[in-house]
């Protein structure tokens, strides 16, 4: 029996410890592993608040900032229990819950300085618990974005943590463009503050545009056995350097990339997707469940600045409660410049879609919550059009529905390293409109399997987006045939963790399955 360690920031397989896609991969991949008769262990931060019904398993002793350290590691009970899967969060009053899912905290002066904070804790107090075999002996240890990557840092340079070079270390790359860079010294969120006994290889560690700073996402390419991105078309992707808006690439760690290709450590493995055991939603409630959630948001607190915002939206959703549209277009993200950019530089293309959407019977619904600019802009755009529903919050029945329901699945991802909602929209037999890039080009193929968009240039992008649009409108409403073959197409495709597991074995864990 093979024995895993999965480190990361997320893990949705425990309650209320997810903020994007990465909480799935934590939660799917490891119940794959266990299928195949081996054993995993998944360690988060608690942040707090997660290892309060948990059972202490030990305290975990570490020096940091010349000060002695008392972590503790509790075992937790998942939502779901599965063979050989053990959950664990390490608590300790300075790895705090943040603004962003009670996870990640929101510095806008300066980025990454609580996180780095709470990630060096949690690293240093997950090195001590491998090193005291808290976990038993661990085959592979795999680590999730930079949150993690400061495990390299330390098997590398810190003394005490040489025993950790006897495991293997995968490291998989989830969003490229969020690196964790922190200054070398001089701030109290800085590498020499935290770890002030171990000289700084500045070389090894730096990032390229911002030398005086650590790059915790650069450490975990560097210094990893395997690195992985979630999708083989976001693997080319990443070798070349970006051209923002035209091409989003390496984001300044291209070369670091193509070495680690050359050393024959990069991999590109495209994420599965569920199709047992799904969370099903009625159909026929979209827009019950829509007011049930505007109601429930109403009355939090955090939501009472939305309060007209949310009773202007509940307003016009009753509208459309007996007079249902004839044609649904949605979206539900993180509203952010990576999912929404091209709305945002170019509002007209969307008023265009809206007034295309009008002359079908058609709305178009977009639930999310995420940049105070991009919330901005959506519910100003809601106040403008009738046919556009912005639900501006978080509500799983409603994104369940939504994606039951919808006639035609927006993603217009300026970048997009693989994608889930895709995926998910896809498993109920609705086709998406994507474009053409990272792992949205691995999974949907214009005209069979759904719609999707290029371009050169940005003007390009946008024009050929309208036109894609047009193509999508134009089949639902004039070929039922081609529009009947394309929904059966989506439903077919499946992309199983199983498939997915055994390249993981195969290509980063080097292990027999």
């Amino acid at each position: 029996m093979n024995n895993f360690l999965f480190a990361a920031a997320e893990n949705d397989a425990i309650a209320n410890c997810k903020a994007g896609g990465m909480g799935d991969v934590v939660r799917d991949v490891p119940r794959k592993i266990s299928e195949k008769g081996d054993k995993v262990h998944v360690v988060v931060p608690s942040y707090g608040r997660l290892h309060k019904n948990g059972i202490l398993k030990t305290n975990l002793n570490f020096q940091l900032r010349n000060t002695t350290y008392i972590a503790e590691l509790y075992e937790v009970v998942p939502k779901k229990e599965f063979k050989n899967i053990h959950h664990y969060v390490i608590h300790h009053p300075e790895i705090e819950a943040g603004d962003i899912a009670h996870i990640y905290h929101n510095d806008p002066k300066e980025p990454f300085f609580t996180d780095a904070i709470k990630y060096f804790i949690f690293c240093t107090a997950v090195a001590e618990a491998i090193k005291k075999e808290a976990f038993g002996k661990l085959d592979v240890v795999h680590l999730h974005d930079w949150h993690s990557s400061l495990l390299l840092y330390l098997r590398q340079y810190h003394g005490l943590y040489t025993s950790l070079k006897k495991t293997r270390f995968v490291y998989s790359i989830h969003n490229l463009a969020i690196q964790g860079i922190r200054p070398f010294e001089n701030n109290y969120s800085s590498l020499r503050n935290w770890f002030p006994d171990i000289p700084i290889d500045y070389k090894g560690l730096m990032d390229y545009r911002y030398q005086d700073c650590i790059n915790l996402m650069a450490v975990g390419i560097r210094l990893a056995d395997a690195v992985h991105t979630v999708s083989p078309s976001y693997k080319e992707d990443v070798l070349l350097p970006s051209r923002p808006p035209e091409f989003i690439g390496g984001e300044g760690l291209e070369e670091d990339l193509k070495k680690a290709d050359n050393e024959g450590r990069l991999f590109g493995i495209l994420n599965g997707c569920n199709y047992k055991n799904i969370r099903a939603a009625g159909s026929g409630f979209i827009y019950r469940n829509t007011v049930k959630a505007l109601f429930r948001w109403l009355q939090e607190e955090s939501k009472k600045y939305k309060a007209d915002f949310l009773a202007h939206t509940g307003e016009k959703v009753m509208e459309y409660v007996g007079n249902r549209p004839k044609f649904i277009v949605s979206s539900v993200a993180r509203l952010t410049e990576q999912k929404f950019y091209f709305f945002k530089r170019s509002p007209e293309a969307f008023v265009e879609i809206l007034k295309k959407l009008e002359k079908v019977d058609g709305i178009f619904m977009l639930l999310g919550t995420g940049a105070p600019d991009y919330e901005e802009l959506f519910r100003d755009f809601s106040y403008n059009y009738k046919n556009f529903i912005f639900t501006n919050g978080q509500s799983e029945d409603l994104i369940d529905s939504i994606y039951l329901e919808s006639d035609l699945y927006f993603m217009p991802s300026l970048f997009e390293p693989c994608g889930i909602s895709q995926m998910l929209s896809m498993r109920n037999g609705n086709p998406c409109l994507v474009h053409h890039t990272g792992g949205l080009k691995d999974t949907v193929e214009h005209m069979k399997t759904g719609f999707s968009f290029d371009g050169e240039t940005y003007d390009d992008k946008i024009r050929n987006m309208l036109k894609s649009f047009d193509i999508a409108l134009d089949v639902f409403q004039n070929d039922k045939t081609t529009w009947k073959k394309i929904k059966s197409n989506a439903k077919k495709m499946k992309f199983t963790w199983e498939k997915s597991v055994d390249l993981y074995y195969d290509k980063l864990y080097l292990l027999k399955y």
